[in-house]
């Protein structure tokens, strides 16, 4: 997996990149935490995501409700069919902001 991070403004967007699971989530989990330090709006760009572990998903969840603790927003893009699936099929579709194409 490979984070890569860009501001702009009060925004901070992490473009993710490989597979999250087991072995990469702490790291993900501990860069939407910092992200939450600086900005209340966090978007995570998913268009190079391949796959997404349940350790991956308690990270999201995580992160969602940090920014919903602190009146902010984590939005994920650029979701492919595969990524979606998995949030579908656990419902987080339900529960993360995720933004259609």
């Amino acid at each position: 997996m490979r984070i890569t991070e860009t501001r702009d403004g009060d925004t901070i967007v992490l473009e993710v990149e490989g597979r999250v699971d087991t072995n990469t989530s702490p790291e993900l989990q501990d860069q939407i935490l910092r992200s939450f330090q600086k900005v209340n709006e966090l978007i995570m760009d998913f268009e190079e995501l391949e796959y997404i572990s349940s350790a991956g998903l308690r990270a999201l969840l995580l992160g969602h409700k940090t920014a919903m603790s602190k009146g902010g927003d984590l939005i994920i893009r650029n979701v492919n069919e595969d990524v979606m699936e998995i949030f579908e099929d656990t419902g987080f579709s339900d529960i993360l902001n995720i933004e259609e194409e």
